[in-house]
């Protein structure tokens, strides 16, 4: 790693969009009264379920913002990772084991769940808050992990439930023109826990005194009961939810998905009913498959995390995390090799660009301040072209027609190329080896491979790559194809079985020059 100083001049110029969001945190403080408390970033999770690549995609967002902030202020700062635990548990996911145990505690806090899996945790709540402490424990990301149960019943959202119970009528009138007629008529922003069943219960309250927190509901079973909103006893209903947390937390700053841009203007119309300020954040755009439609876990149609992690590694992730956060983009499998590429290219860029350029330089927010001072000596691309030329992913195989390649790769660059390959071979596995579909030449382009396998043996060895590529573009000429791409494709086609391929000079300097004049005569062979 290496660390450089930036000043807050470096910063204050800074144009990439981790630095305009910190600025708009900025002027969010300015207008509220000095304090010398931490600054509060926070991310939410439901834990339903495991945490997944959107988890990932908040918090390392929110985190490059906080960094901003911070070499832009100076001032002490906390991300808070809250865990909304407290929410009663409507339906039994199908995914789950042991379903038969969960069916009678619906309705219930996530934490009152029992733990339908095989771990010592006491609930399901508790056994997805570890899968998440360990997931972001995985990333090295620094947080304080928030339990919603905790929080209620540790007193933590007592004065914000009386100032909810106090600004009752505005918060309703906020709420409920955006529900229907059915759902208004029993609508309440605090649900009371009921004391019989332990059920979260959404009912209408029908007496409340802010002062004491005391209110009146009917339970289950119609029984009118007095209970107040104190320590855990009662809980917000979700919109509010948000909107106390916010208050009651002292968030500074959230972002969140753009599906939830109505629900972030709708609470943070409630923190001001409570004479609050709303946090700062943006609403992020949601990923889109391949054919342009919204990533759903239920279709399956995306990426999972761990598939992302099995192909490329976690920081090519926050790369393609860091690029455009406002804008709707394309999450799928054939992204990931360039993405990695970029990320290398970003790194390699780094030490010799001025702070002005690498304060802005992705590397600097994907790493802190500290991006990495070695880089692999060759592309993904191209390792991923020798594993699917050579057929074996052996790091030492790899190792070694690299280290011809780049005889003046140091041991460190070359050892960043253990992961990489083990990637490649991965990749390969699982998207190239089925599709590979090798074809016969035509005639034009039989004339022209056996010209190239002849140039390449006549070049040998020990060319440049610029030479081997000139070869390469000689032979298609040769033959007067009408686009030279048409050459390249079926050139690709016929030797590599794939339509798209490696740049074929790069490609003979590495895999030598004879050896790829071996592989095309195979090809030719082949029919």
């Amino acid at each position: 790693m290496t660390r450089r100083n930036f000043s807050v001049d470096d910063a204050n110029a800074a144009k990439s969009w981790p630095f305009a969001e910190a600025r708009s945190l900025i002027k969010r403080l300015d207008r509220m009264a000095s304090t010398d408390r931490p600054v509060v970033f926070q991310t939410g999770y439901g834990p339903s379920g495991p945490p997944h690549i959107g988890t990932f995609g908040e918090v390392v967002r929110t985190t490059m913002v906080r960094r901003a902030f911070e070499l832009l202020t100076g001032r002490a700062t906390k991300l808070i990772c809250y865990s909304d635990d407290m929410d009663g548990m409507r339906k039994v996911p199908p995914h789950l084991p042991n379903r038969d145990l969960l069916e009678p505690h619906l309705q219930k806090p996530l934490t009152c769940v029992p733990n339908p899996f095989d771990t010592e945790h006491p609930s399901f709540a508790h056994h997805n808050n570890a899968a998440l402490r360990a997931f972001l424990d995985q990333f090295g990301f620094n947080y304080d992990f928030y339990s919603a149960t905790e929080q209620y019943q540790s007193g933590a959202f007592d004065a914000t439930m009386k100032k909810i119970l106090s600004n009752y009528d505005a918060v309703m009138d906020i709420i409920l023109p955006t529900l229907g007629e059915e759902r208004r008529a029993t609508y309440s922003p605090i649900l009371p826990i009921s004391p019989t069943t332990g059920r979260v219960l959404y009912v209408p309250l029908l007496e409340f005194d802010a002062a004491s927190g005391m209110i009146v509901f009917d339970d289950e079973d119609g029984t009118r009961r007095e209970s107040d909103v104190l320590g855990g006893r009662a809980k917000l209903q979700w919109k509010a939810d948000w909107a106390g947390r916010w208050v009651a937390l002292g968030v500074d700053y959230e972002m969140s998905g753009e599906d939830l841009t109505e629900s972030v203007r709708l609470s943070s119309r409630i923190v001001r009913a409570l004479g609050e300020t709303p946090p700062a954040g943006f609403n992020y755009q949601l990923f889109l498959d391949e054919e342009g439609k919204k990533i759903s876990k239920t279709k399956g149609n995306g990426i999972s995390i761990e598939e992302w992690l099995t192909y490329a590694s976690p920081e090519s992730l926050a790369l393609f995390m860091f690029q455009n956060p406002k804008a709707a983009k394309k999450l799928y499998f054939d992204i990931i090799p360039k993405t990695v590429d970029d990320y290398w290219s970003h790194i390699g860029k780094y030490p010799d660009q001025d702070n002005g350029k690498a304060i802005d330089n992705p590397a600097w927010h994907i790493h802190e301040g500290e991006p990495p001072v070695t880089a692999p000596p060759v592309s993904y691309a191209m390792v991923l072209t020798l594993v699917s030329a050579i057929g074996d992913a052996d790091p030492t195989l790899i190792r070694g027609f690299i280290r011809k390649y780049r005889p003046e790769a140091s041991d460190n660059e070359l050892a960043t190329t253990d992961s990489m390959i083990d990637h490649a071979k991965a990749y390969f596995d699982r998207f190239i080896a089925p599709t590979k579909s090798f074809r016969s030449p035509s005639t034009e382009e039989r004339a022209a491979l056996e010209h190239l396998s002849a140039a390449f043996r006549a070049l040998g060895d020990d060319a440049s790559e610029d030479d081997y590529q000139t070869a390469t573009f000689s032979a298609g000429k040769a033959q007067d194809f009408d686009n030279i791409r048409d050459w390249f494709k079926g050139l690709y086609q016929v030797v590599f079985g794939q339509s798209e391929g490696p740049r074929m000079g790069p490609f003979a300097k590495i895999y030598g020059a004879n050896a790829t004049a071996d592989m095309i005569d195979a090809a030719l062979k082949r029919d």
